[in-house]
């Protein structure tokens, strides 16, 4: 069926002009107004219609108007208004111009027209008019909804007493402008509109001079315009683009519920909560799907109140929501959930909830919504936005909104705990790979610290106090090249390696070069092509001698200790700097120094000095000053240190520390004897020992010592090489026996056959005793054996 327009073809003279000048379309109008008929004039020059001289320059731009001359068909002119419009080429036809006139141009309507007033009483745009004292003189239909009130009964009333609010006020001093200035003016509102109780609308006010036919300004016309969808899509645009720069800014579960809420109030809703699950509860891992009843712990809420008065529970406690509750049945079905308190909707939560049924009395709470936290396919919890103070329920938009952001803030939550597990396995792994506790020695007193870096979490530091023959100590302090699982795995390899080389006894620069092997082998195995660097790590390891005071280090990279004197100001030592673990072949140097007791020696990391406000010279600087002043306790200078050295948020760095002071055996602890080379004199020795533990009080002891120093001796008689030497260490809980020679060539223990002559002297000693071993010295070896004093001994 063709639909039919009432459109009158012959009220307007139109006609069509190629490029060539040629007219080639001519309608009833263009005949009504020249009186010539189509015939004559189509395929004809255009310019023929035109009267003068000459025709006129042809026209540029897309658009042309103005008044021409005309032949009629009886020969006169006639003078016309035109308008032209360049025409685009179309479907294979060239361009040229459409020309038109008006042929209706009858004057003004009537007084009495219908069509006088309805572009101001019922147009659809809200539109009133008042006069030069700003009095209202006219509205139409639209601007009286707008008002609600009857027109009639307005007029003469200013705007100001029309509207009665602060808005209406702002709006008449816009009006007053325009009519000072007589330029036009838009403004931008909100405003109740009438009949709608306590709803708001965005409204644009655009102002505009009314004149006389003298171009005086008579009045102002406001015409209001209804843009309260834009605004409101605006407003939420805003919001979501907010809550994508606000919300994750760290990786802390609770700060970024938090933020959720934050951005929601009073944007979205009057009181928000978010609620999440325990992941312990569910395995570590939360579930996909739930059922009620579910127990989630209050991660933040949020109010426009002061003080969040319509909360029933505090931040980190927890609750077990039943089903019927928003919470459970919207994670149960995994949408959002929104409910009413007028129809009714939430009369079963309200009353299984006393304490939340008296909030919403309370504070007239009237609509609720309910949003799942979900990522990754996994629930999180959910979030509860709340409406008391807005009359305007939650409505489709707001359910969008709501879910845009909490979905948005879900994924950072989930990063977030995430990164939490993963921080808290690698801190429990590395908590697991570093020593509880240090051990207690006669050799030196020791404190120690570790604190994982405030944001990128646990790294690759260690320390360690490692007991060594000979009532020697090994102090070490180790730093893995980064962050996360991998350097605690990395960290926990090279301690183990450290402590099982420093078993055997090996000299600092040996042990530094085997342990640089083991680092160059394990970046070969994680770069999958042999190239060295992939793993890298720095190392300390210094080992104390108490007899002797002698302490030997070496170090591979690793800041060098401080060393604080009894009575002396403390001072960096100056140590051969060594190359980092893990480039290889390169030579490690040690040296050695002589302590008096009472040394403290400050072992550490670099992430204890450098920081971004201050370089490793500062940092040591300030370690110096912390030294000096507190030394009576370890623990506590531990302590003193950390708070003087690190920001009030945590290092960027994790950080170790040890601190060492060091002890000094008696002389009356310790006794030594040259051994000549007569195995007749084995029993002489065996004597002179038992008659040292007499004077030690060690009699019990007596039996098992002088079997060990019989073996001991004798086989360095018969196999090393002399000079030979056997010297007694006596401490609180062990005596130590030691036999020296100048041979490089060590024992091993072997289990003798049934008719061998010998080869069971060592397995004696390996039972009789707690531990024995061999190392190599300087000048040859030193075998040793460790037995146990209890208190019956004594």
């Amino acid at each position: 069926m063709s639909r039919v327009y009432p459109f009158d073809e012959a009220a307007t003279a139109r006609a069509v002009i190629d490029d060539d000048g040629t007219l080639v379309e001519w309608n009833e109008g263009a005949r009504r107004l020249l009186g010539h008929p189509a015939q004559t004039v189509l395929g004809r020059p255009a310019a023929r219609l035109l009267a003068g001289d000459g025709p006129p320059a042809p026209p540029t731009g897309a658009r042309w108007e103005g008044t021409v001359g005309l032949r009629h068909r009886d020969g006169r002119t006639v003078p016309v208004w035109l308008l032209a419009h360049r025409r685009p080429p179309h479907d294979g036809h060239g361009g040229g111009w459409l020309v038109v006139t008006p042929l209706t141009g009858d004057g003004p309507p009537g007084a009495d027209d219908p069509l006088a007033e309805a572009g101001l009483v019922q147009s659809p745009c809200a539109v009133a008019v008042y006069d030069d004292a700003l009095r209202l003189r006219r509205m139409n239909d639209a601007m009286a909804d707008v008002i609600g009130l009857p027109r009639e009964r307005l007029r003469g009333l200013r705007l100001a007493e029309i509207g009665g609010r602060p808005d209406s006020e702002e709006l008449e001093q816009g009006m007053l402008r325009v009519l000072t200035t007589g330029q036009p003016l838009d403004v931008q509102t909100s405003v109740h509109a009438g009949g709608e109780g306590r709803a708001a609308h965005a409204w644009l006010a655009r102002m505009a001079p009314v004149r006389d036919a003298r171009g005086r300004v008579r009045g102002v016309c406001l015409a209001a315009h209804d843009i309260t969808d834009n605004h409101r899509a605006r407003q939420r645009l805003q919001l979501v683009n907010e809550a994508s720069v606000r919300i994750g800014s760290t990786l802390d579960v609770t700060r970024t519920a938090e933020e959720l809420a934050e951005v929601c109030v009073p944007a979205l809703a009057d009181f928000v909560t978010i609620d999440l699950l325990d992941p312990q509860d569910y395995g570590g891992e939360p579930p996909a799907r739930l059922s009620a009843p579910v127990t989630l712990r209050r991660a933040a809420h949020r109010s426009v109140l002061d003080g969040v008065p319509e909360a029933v529970l505090a931040p980190g406690h927890t609750e077990e929501y039943p089903a019927g509750s928003p919470q459970a049945d919207s994670m149960a079905v995994g949408h959002t959930i929104i409910s009413s308190v007028a129809p009714g909707d939430m009369l079963p939560w309200l009353a299984w909830g006393t304490a939340r049924g008296e909030r919403v009395r309370r504070f007239g709470i009237h609509s609720s919504m309910s949003v799942p936290i979900q990522a990754r396919g996994l629930t999180l919890g959910v979030a509860v936005f709340t409406r008391h103070r807005r009359a305007d329920p939650f409505a489709a938009d707001d359910r969008l909104l709501a879910e845009e952001i909490t979905t948005r803030a879900a994924v950072c939550i989930d990063n977030a705990r995430r990164y939490s597990r993963e921080r808290d396995t690698a801190l429990t792994l590395q908590r697991s790979l570093l020593p509880r506790t240090l051990p207690r020695t006669a050799a030196l007193e020791a404190s120690s610290r570790y604190l994982p870096a405030a944001r990128t979490g646990v790294g690759g530091d260690w320390f360690d106090v490692i007991p060594l023959s000979g009532m020697r100590v090994a102090l070490v302090v180790g730093d893995v090249v980064g962050h996360g699982v991998e350097a605690s795995a990395t960290m926990g390899r090279l301690r183990t390696a450290v402590r099982t080389l420093a078993d055997i006894d090996l000299a600092p620069d040996e042990l530094l070069t085997h342990l640089d092997d083991l680092v160059v082998r394990l970046s070969e195995e994680s770069g999958g092509e042999g190239s060295p660097g992939e793993v890298g790590a720095t190392c300390l390891y210094a080992v104390y001698d108490p007899v002797s005071r002698h302490c030997t280090l070496a170090r591979a990279g690793h800041p060098p200790p401080v060393l604080l004197r009894p009575g002396e100001r403390p001072q960096l030592l100056d140590l051969p700097a060594g190359p980092p673990l893990g480039l290889g072949g390169l030579p490690f140097e040690s040296a050695e120094l002589e302590l008096p007791e009472g040394t403290v020696l400050a072992l550490y990391t670099d992430g204890l000095v450098l920081s971004r406000e201050r370089d490793g010279d500062a940092g040591r600087a300030r370690l110096y000053e912390v030294l000096a002043g507190h030394t009576a306790s370890l623990d506590e200078t531990c302590d003193r240190v950390l708070h003087a050295l690190l920001p009030p948020g945590g290092a960027a760095d994790d950080v170790a520390l040890l601190l060492a002071r060091t002890r000094v055996l008696p002389v009356s602890r310790v006794t030594t004897w040259d051994i000549p080379a007569d195995p007749a004199l084995v029993a002489l020795i065996r004597k002179q020992a038992v008659e040292q533990l007499d004077t030690w009080g060690l009699s019990e002891a007596a039996f098992t010592t002088e079997l060990v120093v019989s073996e001991l001796v004798t086989n360095a008689i018969r196999y090393g090489a002399h000079p030979i030497r056997l010297r007694l260490i006596h401490d609180a809980a062990t005596l130590i026996c030691e036999v020296s020679d100048t041979s490089p060539t060590a024992p091993h223990l072997r289990r003798a056959k049934t008719f061998d002559e010998g080869g069971r002297g060592l397995l004696l000693v390996a039972q009789l005793t707690q531990r024995w071993g061999s190392r190599h010295t300087p000048e040859g070896k030193t075998i040793w054996a460790e037995l146990p004093l209890y208190e019956e001994d004594r």
